[in-house]
């Protein structure tokens, strides 16, 4: 199915107006936030290539970024949960807060969003969680791109505070590289200790 506008324009015929989509990075990395961003998007505004973030190269997020960001009928806002609250209240938790975070951001309360994958608990709004929801909905894609690629800067700026671990290269995933990064430097602040690979690496040095 494609990305479109479908699921905006039924809610909106049943009086639900404005429609966030709202979506997240970084819920399985090692070390770095999680980041939420919800979006509300006129139905006129379609970029050429707007579609789940996964499907896209950095180069082409990055466009995309700039065109959504940059739209003055556009409006956005996002969230980050960084590594300690990770650890303290979970992840699936952390990043429901930060969702709730990035909707409660928006400079227009919407009357309904749109949330790529299952229901949320503790939205300030009414949703409708979409399976597979960042390649079907245009909001939700548009989401997808802005969490992404801040989440992205995040970790490249986090890389030059802490270069022994890879992170412009990997943001924080558990490749080898930062598996083995670990292993010789043990965790550094940014990193999540609720995470096994990260528990164990703590587990090796005490």
């Amino acid at each position: 199915m494609a990305c479109d506008f479908a699921r905006e324009r039924a809610l909106c015929a049943r009086g639900l107006f404005p429609v966030a989509g709202v979506d997240e990075a970084g819920r399985g990395p090692l070390a770095g936030p999680v980041v939420a961003a919800a979006v509300i998007l006129p139905e006129d505004f379609a970029p050429c290539g707007l579609d789940d973030s996964k499907k896209l190269s950095p180069a082409r997020r990055e466009k995309l970024f700039a065109a959504i960001t940059a739209a003055a009928n556009v409006q956005w806002a996002t969230s980050e949960v960084g590594a300690e609250e990770i650890d303290r209240l979970n992840i699936l938790r952390a990043t429901h807060l930060a969702m709730a975070r990035a909707l409660n951001g928006l400079p227009i309360k919407p009357r309904h969003a749109l949330v790529d994958g299952l229901p949320v608990r503790g939205l300030p709004t009414e949703h409708t969680a979409v399976i597979g929801g960042d390649g079907l909905s245009l909001s939700i894609a548009a989401a997808s791109i802005i969490a992404k690629v801040t989440r992205d800067r995040i970790m490249l700026a986090l890389d030059a505070k802490f270069p022994q671990y890879g992170f412009a290269r990997h943001k924080g995933y558990g490749v080898r590289q930062h598996l083995e990064a670990l292993k010789i430097h043990g965790p550094c602040p940014i990193h999540r200790r609720s995470f096994a690979p990260v528990a164990k690496a703590v587990g090796e040095r005490s």
